[in-house]
């Protein structure tokens, strides 16, 4: 039985979210505050104690550990020959997009969306292109609109399409139609996928979510899944990833180009670390899903009885992200977000980042010790209100 109420000090730890000043409280970056599997810790001890680090290669028993952890935990069993290895989700979709466009073509994306495929569309010379989600604050629901996706999806410019599934920040996880409906259109206009798929163990509805590689092999000859058990097991500096690629044609130009931008080296931790997290790491994710459920439905609960008149929680089907709207107190939640941080030092991603459509936003991350979450909520109820009254005067 995992401790997820310990509390671990990150601070002067290298951790990219806590080199914050000394008060402040980070609720941003996607990464979690709990230690990661007790098998993962094992794998890497296990490794180090070795005491050779030498070159590695991708042993078979890799991917067999990635299609045994889908077929169990999602139902769906990817092909091992699809599989191609990456050193981060990230980096393999900046190699994808020198390889399937031209310097000045488009790449669609649906925002609001992660902002690194905003910057690592613009890093590689192409022109960034949304089809924005439409948006309906009765439901506080989010869903595509087909009718401009496909107006920009036919325009000979548009190349690539990038896909969030489930959805980072908003928490949507798209159905089974949305996926056929998009590869038929990427089929009809001839634009490739990259799916990011690396939130797709976080779920919290009854069915999970459904991999792109599940639809039948005739729809997938245009499509890029990424996967990865960075987010899932809270392992993002192991960097390692995994591209499923079932065109044959299409696996070996990635595959090249992943290669010739030095993205196939493995380093000392992707390997046993991957393995050991698909192989030992079911309890654990269990156990987590039950602790994150309960910190969204408190977040929930909370923010509806503290802050009903000014802030709303959308719901979410899938991450460990909060995705609050704010347009009851501002239209703009940059300089609201720079004023809980200096006024409280809470720290909130402002939702301008994921694009115009988010810029009413904030996120805000749930993956805290529930004693963090408190302070951090507390924070936020005594920021809004003095952002509020500090509007007013």
């Amino acid at each position: 039985m995992m401790n997820f109420d310990q509390i671990i000090n990150r601070r002067a730890t290298n951790s990219a979210k806590w080199t914050v000043g000394p008060n402040e409280l980070p609720l941003s970056i996607a990464d979690m505050d709990f230690p990661t599997a007790p098998a993962i810790v094992a794998a890497l001890q296990a490794k180090v104690a070795t005491g050779i680090f030498g070159y590695e290669t991708v042993p078979v028993t890799y991917y067999q550990a990635v299609a045994d952890w889908y077929a169990n935990e999602h139902g769906c069993r990817p092909q091992i020959e699809w599989m191609q290895y990456a050193s981060g989700v990230i980096p393999a979709l900046a190699s994808v997009i020198r390889r399937v466009t031209n310097p000045g073509d488009q790449v669609l994306l649906q925002a609001p969306v992660y902002n690194m495929f905003f910057q690592t569309i613009r890093d590689n010379g192409r022109q960034v292109v949304s089809s924005d989600l439409n948006y309906d604050p009765t439901t506080q629901s989010y869903s595509i609109d087909w009718r401009d996706l496909e107006t920009k999806l036919a325009d000979q410019r548009t190349r690539l399409l990038i896909l969030c599934n489930p959805h980072n920040p908003t928490g949507q996880i798209w159905s089974q139609a949305d996926l056929i409906r998009l590869a038929e259109l990427s089929g009809k206009y001839h634009v490739r996928i990259f799916t990011d798929e690396i939130h797709g163990d976080i779920t919290f509805n009854e069915t999970g979510y459904v991999p792109f590689f599940s639809l039948s092999t005739s729809l997938l000859q245009q499509v890029i899944v990424a996967v990865s058990p960075s987010k899932t097991f809270n392992v993002a500096s192991i960097h390692a990833a995994i591209l499923l690629i079932p065109n044959a044609d299409l696996r070996a130009v990635i595959r090249q180009g992943l290669q010739n931008d030095g993205l196939t080296a493995v380093n000392l931790a992707a390997i046993p670390a991957t393995i050991a997290a698909y192989t030992q790491g079911q309890a654990w994710l269990h156990e987590l899903l039950a602790y994150l459920k309960t910190n969204r439905a408190w977040v929930e609960q909370l923010i509806a009885t503290q802050l009903a008149s000014q802030i709303q929680v959308v719901p979410a089907q899938a991450t460990y992200l909060a995705w609050l709207d704010c347009r009851q107190v501002t239209r703009d939640t940059q300089p609201l977000a720079e004023f809980l941080r200096q006024t409280t030092g809470l720290i909130l991603t402002p939702g301008a980042v994921y694009g115009e459509p988010g810029k009413a936003f904030l996120r805000l991350n749930l993956a805290y010790p529930r004693a963090v979450l408190e302070d951090g909520l507390a924070r936020l109820v005594q920021g809004v209100a003095a952002y509020q009254e500090k509007s007013r005067n």
